[in-house]
């Protein structure tokens, strides 16, 4: 019993969806990393849900260099917020203009 690839294809679009909302409505940089992430991972799902659809690989070793540039930008990320949080006591990214000076 194979599950039809538009399921995949309606939950991969429902976690991007909530993604891009949360990008757009949250203020907390914590929170917008994790919403970037989600979305990532949503196109990962789709990636591997074709993959397996089409029987191609292709799909699936993409996918493993999406993880990779992945946890490239949370650590990355991550570092930033530190810093970011060593200078202004916060993390919300309204604040981020005072970082110019």
């Amino acid at each position: 019993m194979k599950i039809p690839v538009e399921y995949y294809l309606w939950l991969s679009l429902a976690l991007f969806c909530i993604g891009v909302l949360g990008v757009l409505f949250r203020r907390n940089a914590i929170i917008v990393f994790m919403c970037i992430e989600l979305m990532l991972n949503a196109v990962n799902v789709l990636l591997v849900a074709f993959s397996t659809y089409l029987n191609d690989a292709a799909g699936q070793v993409f996918v493993f260099f999406i993880m990779a540039v992945a946890a490239a930008e949370v650590a990355v990320g991550l570092a930033i917020l530190v810093k970011m949080h060593d200078n202004t006591k916060t993390v919300d990214i309204d604040i981020l203009n005072r970082l110019k000076w």
